[in-house]
């Protein structure tokens, strides 16, 4: 009676007899779980460990998770030992900030008309929005419009060709579509205007949407150096990080034409030289810093736009 009693206690709590199955299960889990953070993680930790060890040293191999001759040379080299970085830093951030916030606002405002289903032309318009998806004016073409546009050594080069995407469109007209119909008509009935629904009711909703498209474009504005290198390549006040960065790249990997054993016996010298490997390694470093720092607020944005699009029609 008193095994009956405490089995039914057991029961009621949720306890499970745990069976050698079980240990088993779990452990091939946690097994294919670590070896996938290591799979995941091995690459940036390498590559960071490279970024901080002699760029010498690093050629002989064996560099994994920590440096084995530690230097600042590399970031030295990059950060302080070009003089054009900090301007590009700056235009860079800038045109990550104004862009993603443009950007983000058009579509928003974009998406929303085509998702209304008594906007006239909405069957009209969303045919030319995908097609742009699919086909390019062609590179010579785009180069001459921005230059009648006289966007060429502008600062707005930067923002205006990119700040609508279709792809982002149809993204977020897609969710918007999604909120409940209910909402928007008894906000009408109280007399709200389309500027209220928009900023009102559909924004707050689309959060998680509006977050992750914020996300792409900024990583995109952050990461580009194409488009420096056509419309601003020759203005030195509109360098971008990225451009710079590739430049120094591309003399890195002139320089790299000498013999490597020749390198290696320079002696002294070689703790203040650079490879094309370490270059490399503390530029994806540098790159990828922001981005890092900027999704964990991200996706707070994440979890409090899922919790306001929780609402019933």
């Amino acid at each position: 009676m008193h095994k009956k009693s405490s089995k039914n206690f057991l029961s009621a709590i949720g306890y499970k007899r745990v069976t050698l199955e079980d240990l088993v299960v779990d452990f091939i889990i946690y097994v294919f779980l670590i070896l996938l953070c290591i799979v995941t993680l091995y690459p940036f930790l390498n590559t960071i460990a490279i970024s901080f060890n002699n760029a010498i040293d690093s050629i002989s191999g064996g560099i994994y998770l920590w440096p084995r001759d530690f230097t600042l040379r590399n970031y030295e080299r990059i950060l302080v030992g070009n003089p054009a970085i900090s301007q590009a830093i700056f235009i860079s951030t800038s045109r990550t900030l104004s862009g993603s916030l443009l950007s983000v606002f058009a579509t928003l405002c974009v998406a929303y008309v085509l998702s209304r289903k008594e906007f006239v032309f909405r069957k009209t318009l969303t045919p030319f929005v995908v097609f742009t998806m699919y086909f390019s004016g062609g590179l010579i073409p785009i180069f001459i419009l921005m230059r009648d546009l006289g966007l060429i050594n502008n600062f707005l080069v930067y923002i205006l060709p990119g700040m609508i995407g279709a792809y982002n469109i149809m993204v977020m007209r897609s969710y918007i579509e999604g909120i409940p119909e209910s909402l928007i008509e008894a906000a009408k009935i109280d007399g709200a205007s389309e500027y209220k629904i928009l900023f009102g009711i559909i924004f707050p909703l689309s959060l998680p949407v509006i977050a992750t498209i914020t996300l792409f474009v900024a990583v995109g504005q952050w990461n580009s150096w194409f488009d420096t290198m056509l419309y601003a390549g020759s203005n030195p006040m509109l360098t971008t990080l990225q451009f710079e960065l590739q430049k120094l790249l591309t003399s890195s990997l002139s320089m790299a034409a000498a013999d490597s054993d020749a390198m290696m016996n320079m002696g002294d010298a070689a703790r203040t030289a650079v490879t094309p490997a370490s270059i490399r390694s503390a530029m994806t470093v540098i790159a990828v810093t922001p981005i890092l720092f900027t999704y964990p607020f991200l996706q707070k944005y994440f979890i409090k736009g899922l919790t306001l699009g929780g609402v019933k029609g």
